[in-house]
């Protein structure tokens, strides 16, 4: 485990680290949703020119 602690720092390090990761995803899954919304919005488009 002692490659796990940063000496002082070791709170810092890994809350930051932590932040990092959860901004990451957050910002993963609102890209995810949003393309997903426009896919559809997209798709509902091209049905309703067909008919």
């Amino acid at each position: 485990m002692e490659y796990l602690t940063f000496g002082k720092y070791t709170w810092y390090v890994w809350s930051s680290a932590a932040l990092t990761f959860v901004v990451l995803g957050a910002n993963i899954f609102l890209a995810r949703r949003r393309l997903q919304l426009h896919i559809e919005k997209a798709r509902r488009r091209l049905a309703t020119e067909e008919v």
